[in-house]
């Protein structure tokens, strides 16, 4: 093997026959083109536009000009040789009101990018909502309104109808968690809500979008293959004061999304003003939402840590719990940050797929995001050396390892993310690609990271840390692919 590392192959670990390796990213963050070919506006084209809202004052009206780049970001795809490609539809694009008329010439976009993967021997992976919602249906209640899950449910029949033939694997909901709790509970996303009973029919009305995308993917799109894709995060309580709260935060960010899918239910510990009123609830809502599922997508990033103490005594990297006076979110001093301010602890994915694989009954797990931000630059010698990113997907990687190892069904992993991109409220200061983006020109060049996660899916194999290598090294051409083997088929009664 043409191989990036040093220090031999002892410590070289494989993983399953058929593991799925990609990248992903997401239509409001790569492609731009916001007032071409008929797409209608967003919520984020709005959000992005209230001053005071993202960093800078950036919007996603070019971002990384995908729309216009496709061969080029084809080609980025090829030369990782992934397996597999997450891409979300920007609903505005192809509905441009939310609901009624389907706009040919976004159905048409999306048509050539699954075409190109297919032609490529890339697996299209799609998902039908990652947060851009038309802004002509928050004007019409958002996600506080059941309409607005009807109409995903249109959303997706119209993608089944035109893309399902081609599109191996569908992922409904990208963490419901985010829309609900920054969406229209903190207001640090789009639609910028700060109103608890908003919140808390947004949480029953997206859980109910998943369940109407799901039929409408299974009547539209024969085998489709479809789940959704959670946050699920880990809280650890330091000292036994703060394990009541650790549970409730469990049930506010985790069980209260988990539990509806895999159980039909919601916590009955729910904090009361974020319960979804019973007045939501229609006859036959929990049974749709819990329809049987193919797999269970994990987007994991980091642990939180929590400990009593007094808000008014705040120390260095505390700050307090929302509505639970008396804790704080504690941060370890002796832990790795990114430059998010985020905790790295590879053994927290580990900890979440393992009780996944309990709560689901051992469905198939993929790792839908996982990935850090890094204060990336080009050197004068024209390379991007992101050797924090490496160490980063190195020890996650390890933690997949240890969840095989205890029997977890992790059917494969798709980095985030393809390239540099709109990071949302952070715009263009936090970089999570394997490709550096010149926004500006739109110039690609591919991290060192990206050397290393090629010949890790290549060769389906955990090989070593590279030791300063240089930087885009290619591999021999073996003709393999990551992930060459089939997505698992759809169950065949469902």
């Amino acid at each position: 093997m043409n191989s990036l590392t040093s220090g031999g192959s002892q410590d070289a670990r494989r993983f399953p026959e058929g593991f799925v390796w990609g990248v992903g990213t997401s239509s409001y963050q790569i492609e731009g083109a916001v007032d071409e070919d008929g797409r209608g506006r967003s919520i984020w084209d709005t959000f992005a536009r209230t001053p005071g809202k993202v960093n800078r004052g950036d919007t996603g009206d070019i971002a990384c000009d995908s729309y216009h780049r496709l061969d080029d970001d084809i080609a980025l795809l090829e030369g990782l040789g992934v397996g597999a490609y997450r891409f979300s539809v920007s609903w505005p694009r192809v509905l441009p009101g939310g609901s009624g008329p389907v706009n040919q010439a976004g159905l048409d976009y999306y048509r050539r990018l699954v075409d190109a993967l297919v032609q490529h021997g890339i697996k299209p992976v799609a998902t039908v909502y990652h947060w851009d919602l038309p802004q002509a249906l928050e004007d019409r209640g958002g996600w506080a309104s059941r309409d607005t899950a009807l109409a995903m449910g249109e959303l997706a029949g119209a993608l089944a109808e035109a893309l399902g033939d081609q599109v191996a694997m569908w992922i409904t909901i990208n963490e419901p968690l985010q829309t609900v709790q920054q969406g229209y509970l903190n207001g640090t996303h789009a639609p910028g809500r700060r109103d608890p009973a908003l919140a808390a029919a947004a949480i029953h009305h997206i859980m109910l979008a998943h369940g109407y995308a799901t039929a409408a993917l299974r009547a539209g799109a024969s085998g489709a293959i479809v789940g959704p894709t959670m946050d699920t995060q880990p809280f650890n309580a330091l000292d036994e004061d703060a394990t009541a709260v650790a549970l409730a935060l469990d049930a506010e960010y985790n069980r209260v999304y988990l539990d509806p899918v895999l159980r039909g239910s919601y916590p009955a510990d729910l904090r009361a003003d974020l319960m979804p009123p019973d007045e939501l609830i229609q006859d036959g809502d929990m049974a749709l939402i819990s329809a049987p599922i193919d797999f269970l997508g994990l987007n994991y990033y980091r642990p939180h840590y929590l400990r009593s103490g007094d808000w008014a005594d705040l120390r260095l990297g505390e700050h307090p719990v929302a509505g639970w006076p008396g804790a704080v979110h504690y941060m370890p001093p002796d832990l790795p940050r990114t430059v998010m301010g985020w905790a790295v602890v590879p053994e927290g994915l580990r900890d979440v797929l393992i009780r996944l694989d309990r709560e689901s009954g051992g469905l198939p797990i993929y790792i839908t995001e996982n990935g850090c931000a890094a204060d990336d630059y080009i050197t004068p010698e024209g390379t991007v050396d992101d050797h924090e990113r490496i160490a980063y997907i190195h020890g996650h990687l390890e933690a997949v390892l240890e969840a095989l190892a205890a029997g977890v069904n992790v059917a494969g992993y798709f980095h985030w993310s393809l390239m540099d991109n709109f990071e949302w409220a952070e715009g263009y200061r936090r970089r999570f690609g394997l490709h550096y983006v010149e926004f500006g020109s739109g110039r690609r060049l591919a991290k060192r990271s990206a050397a290393f996660y090629r010949e890790v899916a290549i060769t389906n194999t955990l090989v070593p840390e590279p030791a300063l290598a240089a930087p885009g090294r290619a591999l021999a051409d073996s003709g393999q692919r990551g992930g060459d083997a089939e997505l698992p088929e759809a169950p065949a009664a469902v």
